[in-house]
């Protein structure tokens, strides 16, 4: 199910353990964090449709595990799993990002910033998570920027109808 075209999205970084959540701003120019929920927990999906609702999250990005020849394991099919679920229980379409090597990313970038081991362990599933939403924003912001302009009529010059052509 793809996302709507506009409004906050909500992208998240699953882990064995917690899950990384970050949010877009409505114009889907940037990504950033908005916490962590642990998966141990009871009560974790409901944590996340509350963090959504107050978001006004139009939709949801889950990093998607992959193998790195592109091949989905098992923690990718845990994930759509997850998927489907938290869709049927925030009535909000999901679509999946491949996260390969976000969390490394997430890691070195945490070290360079000379955060230390406890405090990088708290904030790097949702540093994945800006990773994952920021890669998402940026690729359909840069694919809708090589569309062509849609033919539209309007009066020319002469005042005869016309098609626009770019």
């Amino acid at each position: 199910m793809d996302v709507p075209e506009d409004g906050p999205l909500l992208g998240l970084d699953v882990g064995s353990r917690r899950i990384g959540l970050a949010v877009s701003d409505p114009l889907r120019m940037s990504a950033s964090g908005a916490g962590t929920v642990d998966r141990l927990k009871a009560g974790w999906m409901e944590r996340v449709a509350e963090v959504a609702r107050e978001h006004g999250v139009t939709g949801l990005i889950l990093g998607l595990p992959r193998r790195t020849d592109g091949s989905q394991g098992p923690e990718a099919e845990a994930v759509l799993r997850m998927g489907r679920r938290l869709s049927a229980r925030t009535k909000l379409p999901v679509t999946y990002w491949d996260e390969r090597l976000t969390t490394r990313q997430a890691e070195r970038a945490l070290l360079e910033g000379g955060l230390s081991r406890a405090r990088r362990r708290a904030v790097v599933d949702q540093t994945a998570a800006i990773l994952i939403l920021q890669g998402f924003l940026d690729a359909h912001r840069q694919a809708a920027s090589f569309a062509p302009p849609p033919d539209e009529e309007e009066s020319g010059p002469t005042g005869s109808k016309g098609k626009r052509h770019w």
